[in-house]
């Protein structure tokens, strides 16, 4: 994620008010065989918990004035751009029908209604072909998604199956009476959300895509000490043998009073704040042998010598889960992944000794993932040679890897910004015509620049293609004309 103001906020302004949140957690803990849970699952509870976690619930807040914003936020040349490399997957791929693009993660579903516009005014043969489905579990954020794309108003190409209109919607936003009350016709756009279990095994014959997802897998942390690795896990001051000091038990819950006295928890760091939780992180033997099979996967060793103790980073497993489901959903296609990260190599440099953990609340960032929990997001960068090595071993291949600005570029962003420069109309250009132009080349420039969004990675994978459509180079991948 991107934050416009690039500022440390006052940590002691950013104490939790979401109770309920921290008693599911601290119950977590609890019940737990040793009284903790690594840090996979903590953050999947503050990130994913279907009630009260950030992104289950209205607390995410994405844009200018929200938590974090995205490409999409700045304009409508980032979707439009992607569009005019599915149009040309489509024709690598010989035109077929359906052609179905899965957005994975569609935000606030700006993206998704820049793309569909775009497809339909310009490549209206493709739109006709088109199934458009998004794989989103936040169901605050789908109804925000349904409604930012049934604003397009856009004209169907194509006879509509008889509509019955959904219950309980604020806008008219109509289900398909075939029984499938995931898919909706807005506006004659053919839109289904789902999960990826109701997408068969190799089905697909399209593109998988994702904006900012994979940064907010949930991960492991881990951390050296005495020359061994050691994960990170998450546990709260008090907890003892029989559960929490100054706690009531009912059945498997507990509830927490503020002011408990403290019990020996042995910690690597706290965190939190007088009269509320203080989570504790301690360290042990890894819960899984797969974080050692991780680093085998990518080629890091962690004991050659130049990582010392207390070197600390984190481990995306989710991320090798993800990919192998893609993987054998898609029949034929491509897979394009867009977020901020490095290779293994960048990615754990013995300097980098913090990891990349971050967090952001109302564009302030932090690295204390125990303040403001399901009010603000966690992410950590993305280890692209991970994404490589795990697609291999998936039957993907790696078509190429760029940076987004470049990426852009080459769509057409550089004639974009050309035409800014050049008046066609022949009209003499009056002072609001000249901010809107500054304002315009401002946004264009910041969806390029290489040390925010531009420096984004984009990994294109394929799967299934003949070699005469392995030899036909995406045009977002060739090297972009300099303007």
């Amino acid at each position: 994620m991107t934050n416009l103001f690039n500022r440390k906020p006052n940590l002691q302004s950013l104490t939790s008010n979401n109770q309920h949140l921290l008693q599911i957690i601290a119950n977590q803990i609890a019940t737990s065989p040793n009284k903790r849970i690594t840090f996979a699952q903590f953050m999947e509870l503050a990130l994913y918990h279907p009630e009260a976690g950030y992104y289950a619930t209205g607390a995410v807040n994405i844009g200018s004035e929200g938590d974090f914003f995205t490409s999409p936020h700045l304009s409508k040349d980032f979707g439009e751009l992607l569009a005019v490399q599915f149009a040309q997957m489509w024709d690598i791929l010989g035109n077929p029908t359906p052609f179905t693009l899965i957005e994975m993660g569609a935000g606030q579903g700006l993206l998704a209604a820049d793309i569909l516009g775009y497809l339909h005014q310009h490549y209206p043969d493709l739109f006709n072909a088109l199934e458009y489905i998004i794989v989103e579990k936040a169901a605050g954020l789908i109804a925000q998604q349904q409604q930012q794309i049934q604003q397009l108003n856009l004209e169907s190409p194509l006879p509509s199956p008889p509509l019955i209109k959904g219950r309980g919607q604020e806008q008219d936003i109509y289900f398909s009476s075939q029984g499938e009350l995931n898919k909706i016709d807005v506006g004659g756009i053919p839109v289904r959300w789902c999960s990826f279990e109701d997408i068969s095994e190799n089905s697909i014959t399209g593109c998988f895509f994702s904006n900012e997802l994979v940064d907010a897998f949930p991960i492991h942390q881990f951390i050296i000490e005495e020359g061994k690795l050691k994960e990170i896990y998450v546990t709260f001051e008090g907890i003892g043998e029989w559960g929490v000091v100054g706690a009531k038990h009912s059945g498997d819950t507990i509830s927490f009073s503020p002011g408990y006295s403290s019990a020996n928890a042995s910690p690597l760091q706290e965190w939190g704040e007088d009269n509320t939780i203080k989570f504790v992180e301690v360290t042990d033997i890894p819960s899984t042998s797969g974080l050692n099979d991780y680093f085998d996967l990518v080629g890091i060793n962690l004991f050659d010598g130049a990582y010392p103790d207390g070197y600390r980073s984190e481990v995306n497993l989710a991320t090798l889960d993800w990919l192998n489901t893609v993987a054998t959903k898609l029949k034929r296609g491509f897979i394009l992944t867009i977020d901020y990260g490095y290779s293994a190599q960048r990615y754990y440099l013995p300097a980098r000794n913090q990891g990349t953990l971050q967090c952001y609340y109302r564009h302030q960032h932090h690295n204390n993932p125990y303040l403001y929990i399901g009010e603000q997001d966690i992410t950590a960068h993305v280890n692209f040679t991970t994404l490589e090595r795990q697609g291999e071993l998936c039957g993907l291949e790696t078509v190429g890897f760029t940076q987004q600005g470049l990426f852009l570029m080459a769509l057409g962003l550089g004639d974009r910004i050309f035409a800014l420069s050049t008046n066609s109309s022949n009209r003499i250009a009056k002072g609001e015509d000249i901010i809107n132009i500054m304002r315009r080349r401002d946004v264009l420039h910041q969806l390029i620049n290489p040390t925010g969004l531009g420096g984004f990675g984009i990994l294109v994978q394929s799967k299934g293609l003949s070699e005469m459509e392995k030899r036909q180079q995406l045009k977002g991948l060739t090297v972009p004309p300099m303007v």
